[in-house]
């Protein structure tokens, strides 16, 4: 199989889970395309003790007639079963679990799960009924359940009110790769690009390993873009978006109305912003953010002294961003549309905002950079409450100091002019004199190469570069 890269602790804890001395109910969850599956199969280097993936769009009995192929393998024997309901299904497969002799823990994977809870099928209560009654019992299974519809897992496993209630006893959660696992990914594969074409890349695809598959080694970057995006209008990532919220929610719909909403504005929105100009609020509305913020769709991000209740919700998923921008209701472009772009101005204006965005999702990155890790420390967002000016992100230190974070991305090393020193110290004042905070506040850059050292160097307090983000 393909190296697996990163997922460290994941693997620890699926390591832990497998070693313990209780049977465990693991349940592995995350984005379309993040790699749920690989990571299962890689770990147990396809060695499971059963194994059944449902079927899109299939009804019930294909379903057990599939699960009761499964069996026939597992199980070693020459004759399938007939099935007609999953009490069945998982009766037989009590029985095949308990001829395994070997002490060691049993394997159990079941994969894409909400495929397999079709209407009225009684697939849920079944399952309840096989860990409940039989496997938590035990002290040697080791179930695993994980499918593309974050929703359905988040309300019918980890979220059940019935008889899976606190039945779960590990959650996994894959998150999209970081800048440094990107790279090392596109290293492992043969790619030679630099970190500035990583993070390039990176705006476009975000940290999905897929992704990352469909690029061809022998291209440029605006080549790849291009062919996979603009080339014809079947692209592969072209098409990806209708099948994306599809399959991760019910009622996707939506949820893609929220983020219409919230790319209408780079700086984000609150809640009861969202709530106005999506058209619903309420329970609705908290179960649509959760979900988008459990697979990293948006981020919450709360306003230096404003409370709960003025988090601030912006897009952080980079290829969301990108298919809204140049895609969504857009006309048809040249199938060699990047190429030609790439280098305007637009487009450099673009990659400044989502680069800001790549350092709202690399704090850690940034924290160990500044030599701060080890500080207790809050981030958040401000804004002025009568001035236009405002600061995407605001590190609060437990050593009395608040670092605002000035966020360029630029070909060359960024020169500070002498009226852009002026506005910055502008802001600081303002920032002090409207939050009344007492502690030290001084401007942290973050930029691709670093400030070119001038006679306005001294407002800068940090000088982080590119490669910090790739720690």
């Amino acid at each position: 199989m393909i190296q697996l890269i990163g997922r460290q602790r994941e693997m620890s804890e699926l390591e832990r889970c497998q070693l313990s001395n209780r049977s465990e109910f693991v349940v592995v969850y995350g984005r379309r395309r993040i790699g749920k599956t690989f990571l299962i199969r890689s770990f147990f280097h396809d060695k499971f003790d059963f194994f059944f993936t449902g079927l899109h769009n299939y009804k019930r009995q294909p379903q057990l007639d599939d699960f009761a192929v499964a069996l026939q393998k597992y199980g070693g024997s020459k004759f399938k079963i007939k099935l007609d309901s999953w009490n069945e299904a998982f009766n037989q497969l009590q029985v095949l679990l308990s001829k395994k002799r070997s002490k060691s823990k049993k394997i159990v994977f079941i994969d894409e799960m909400p495929w397999i809870d079709t209407r009225r099928s009684d697939f849920v209560p079944a399952l309840e009924k096989f860990w409940n009654s039989w496997a938590s019992l035990r002290d040697d299974i080791m179930l695993i359940v994980c499918g593309s519809s974050t929703s359905w897992i988040i309300d019918n496993i980890i979220k059940n009110q019935g008889g899976l209630y606190n039945r779960v006893t590990m959650q996994i959660y894959l998150r999209p790769f970081t800048l440094a696992e990107s790279r090392q990914y596109l290293i492992a594969n043969g790619c030679k690009w630099d970190i500035y074409q990583v993070a390039q890349c990176y705006m476009v695809m975000g940290g999905v390993p897929f992704y990352y598959s469909l690029l061809d080694n022998s291209q440029s970057l605006a080549q790849n873009i291009d062919r996979l995006f603009f080339s014809s209008k079947n692209a592969v990532l072209r098409t990806e978006f209708e099948q994306l919220f599809a399959t991760l929610f019910n009622k996707y719909d939506r949820y893609i109305n929220v983020i219409k909403v919230l790319i209408q504005r780079q700086e984000g929105f609150t809640r009861s912003e969202l709530a106005e100009l999506a058209g619903f609020g309420g329970s609705e509305l908290t179960k649509i953010l959760e979900n988008l913020e459990r697979c990293d769709f948006i981020q919450g991000f709360d306003k230096f002294n404003g409370g709960v209740k003025n988090r601030i919700y912006k897009v952080c998923d980079l290829y969301t961003l990108f298919y809204f921008k140049f895609i969504y209701n857009k006309s048809a472009q040249p199938s060699n549309y990047w190429q030609k772009i790439f280098d305007k101005p637009s487009i450099a204006a673009w990659q400044g905002f989502t680069f800001e965005t790549i350092c709202l999702m690399h704090t850690e990155q940034i924290k160990r950079a500044l030599g701060i890790e080890g500080i207790l420390t809050s981030t958040g967002t401000w804004r002025s409450k009568n001035r236009d000016a405002q600061i995407d992100l605001v590190i609060e230190r437990s050593d009395r100091t608040i670092n605002l974070c000035e966020i360029k991305f630029s070909k060359n090393k960024y020169v500070i002019t002498s009226d852009y020193e002026n506005h910055l110290r502008d802001r600081e004042s303002l920032f002090i004199e409207e939050t009344k905070t007492k502690y030290a506040v001084n401007t942290v850059f973050i930029t691709t190469y670093g400030v070119r050292n001038s006679q306005n160097f001294s407002i800068v307090c940090g000088d982080l570069k590119l490669d910090d983000l790739f720690l």
